[in-house]
């Protein structure tokens, strides 16, 4: 007897637990970062970057792996094995006594959550397509979302009562409860006459299928300037705002109020999506998120930091932006590679992923006394993004001109 899910909502939900693991192992820690280094005798501050870039290249180079195998062994198996790695790589971060040690765990942590991640929105492609795919994704996301809010404060709690390895302790706990209702309740997507063989030769062969598809590859190289960006703020947050402006009590609270940021831009993304279009919005959100730099470099370049309240409104508002361009160039680079969703994913992710974590690294470099190298990244990436969309508007008028 096969398993049968009561409602569209229960999938809207499991799918964004799934991706929520990733969210819980990122966030959560920030709070922690500085207890951390210390425990394991970090000498350079600069280096307590570390311990957010390097899972996110763990689910850079994970997704070529996931992604085939849910194409050959279906979408729930893959996910398993990597909940296995994951569930390992705590432990060595539990037990982790060097810099080294802990970012061999956090890199192998990002290897196990790299299915989850993918393969979450390979099942929804499985599912949906369109504009309404990306609705269903931006209700994802929302819900999704909801961890960012929440995560630092329960890091926070967790740090003070129990000390940061309760935290990753959490993280195996709400990973175990996410399986054990993803095996009881999800059923497969990925339909039988869909499996692949699984060999390399299938990956290969995916990747010549991705290329023929011109915004399958525009937008995923949109996504890596778009979360190289994003991933900055989120490796140097801590540093800001807890050495910068001393706020290390208050940073779970600043923190979740930017989340909700991009949780309503999400929200209304679901709604907006169905009357104007991905693509749109990604125009419309992918110019703000270039202006609102601009503004920020003009007013304070050469400057310290403003008042807190002022740094929040200019993040605010760069964050709104990024909730309507995270699902939408997602759902737009999947939307031509249905056929190959598991290794389409899979090579969206690794790519924008790997893209991400070397701008990070550049540009987080530059953040010592002032959070003003983060708005000047913000704006070259943007001007690059925009370059990326204003590129495909006219290969594809081109296109359509020789066509006619």
């Amino acid at each position: 007897m096969g398993i049968r899910q009561k409602s569209e909502l229960e999938f809207i939900v499991i799918m964004a637990a799934l991706m929520s693991l990733v969210s819980l192992s990122i966030d959560a820690l920030l709070p922690a970062i500085t207890d951390i280094s210390d425990a394991i005798g970090v000498i350079d501050p600069k280096n307590n970057q570390l311990l957010i870039t390097m899972i996110f290249l763990g689910l850079g180079f994970g997704q070529l792996i996931s992604g085939p195998l849910s194409d050959s062994f279906g979408r729930k198996p893959a996910i398993f094995l990597g909940f296995i790695v994951f569930a390992l790589a705590s432990l060595i971060c539990i037990f982790a006594s060097s810099l080294e040690m802990m970012i061999a765990g956090r890199i192998l942590q990002g290897i196990g959550l790299s299915a989850p991640r993918t393969i979450s929105i390979a099942m929804i492609r499985d599912r949906f397509s369109g504009n309404y795919m990306a609705k269903v994704m931006s209700f994802v996301v929302v819900i999704f979302i909801l961890v960012p809010i929440i995560a630092p404060a329960l890091g926070k709690i967790m740090l003070d009562l129990y000390g940061w390895k309760s935290i990753f302790y959490s993280q195996l706990f709400f990973g175990l409860f996410v399986m054990l209702w993803f095996w009881k309740r999800q059923p497969e997507t990925l339909k039988p006459e869909n499996k692949r063989a699984f060999k390399f030769a299938l990956f290969i062969a995916g990747i010549k299928e991705f290329v023929k598809h011109k915004n399958a590859v525009v937008f995923t190289f949109f996504s890596g300037f778009i979360t190289g960006s994003f991933m900055v703020y989120l490796s140097a947050s801590q540093l800001i705002f807890e050495e910068q402006y001393n706020l290390k009590e208050e940073f779970p609270f600043i923190f979740a109020t930017l989340a909700i940021g991009v949780g309503i831009a999400t929200f209304l993304n679901g709604t907006l999506v169905l009357k104007l279009g991905m693509l749109k919005l990604v125009r419309i959100f992918t110019i703000v998120f270039t202006v609102v730099p601009i503004v920020y470099i003009f007013l304070y370049y050469g400057e310290p930091n403003p008042s807190i309240g002022i740094i929040i409104t200019f993040f605010w508002v760069q964050f709104f932006a990024i909730g309507f361009l995270f699902g939408n160039t997602r759902a737009l680079a999947m939307e031509p590679i249905g056929h190959i969703a598991g290794i389409g994913a899979a090579i969206n992710g690794f790519i924008s992923t790997i893209m991400a974590v070397p701008i990070a690294t550049f540009i987080g470099s530059y953040i010592n006394t002032t959070a003003l190298p983060l708005f000047i990244g913000f704006f070259v990436c943007g001007v690059v993004a925009l370059l990326l969309i204003q590129y495909l508007h006219f290969s594809n008028s081109r296109t359509n001109t020789n066509k006619s």
